[in-house]
C-alpha cells in the first residue's frame, strides 16, 4: 500500500488550496498598491506641465515686465498631448493679471472616482499643489474645494 501512494503523481487538493491562497493574499496586497502608483504616475504629467507654465510665465514677465493669460504669448506649449489631464495652455486654464500675477490650472479624473483632481501653479507657489488631494478614494475632509 506504501508504494502505491509514492507513485501517485500530481497534486493534493489541500496544496493547491494552499497556492491559490498564497496567490490571492499576494493580489491583495499588490494590485491596491499598483493603483496608488498608478495614480502618482499620472499626477506627474500635471506637475510637469504647470511647472513648464510657471517657466515660461517667469521668462515671459522677465522681459515683458508683466503676466499673460494667453499660452502662446508667453511661449507655453507642452511638449506632448497630455493624456489624463487637460491641456493647461487651452484658453481660460492660464488666468493672468499683468501687475499682480497669474494661476495656471488643469484637471482630470485620473483614479476612476467621482473627484477630479485640480491642480494649481501660482506665480507665488513654485510647487504646481492638488486641491483635491484624493488620489484614490476622493478628496477628504480637509481638501479645498473648488
Amino acid at each position: 500500500m506504501l508504494s502505491k501512494i509514492r507513485n501517485r503523481k500530481g497534486f493534493t487538493l489541500i496544496e493547491l488550496m494552499i497556492v491559490v491562497a498564497i496567490i490571492a493574499i499576494l493580489a491583495a496586497i499588490a494590485i491596491p498598491n499598483f493603483l496608488k502608483f498608478q495614480a502618482k504616475s499620472k499626477q506627474s504629467e500635471a506637475r510637469t506641465m504647470l511647472t513648464g507654465v510657471y517657466e515660461a510665465e517667469m521668462g515671459y514677465f522677465a522681459t515683458e515686465n508683466r503676466f499673460s493669460g494667453d499660452a502662446l504669448e508667453i511661449g507655453f506649449e507642452p511638449a506632448s498631448p497630455p493624456k489624463y489631464y487637460l491641456d493647461p495652455s487651452m484658453p481660460g486654464w492660464i488666468t493672468a493679471n499683468a501687475v499682480t500675477g497669474f494661476t495656471a490650472t488643469t484637471s482630470g479624473n485620473i483614479d476612476r472616482d467621482a473627484f477630479r483632481d485640480y491642480w494649481v501653479e501660482t506665480d507665488r507657489a513654485r510647487e504646481p499643489y492638488n486641491t483635491t488631494d484624493g488620489t484614490i478614494d476622493g478628496p477628504s475632509a480637509d481638501d479645498v474645494s473648488l
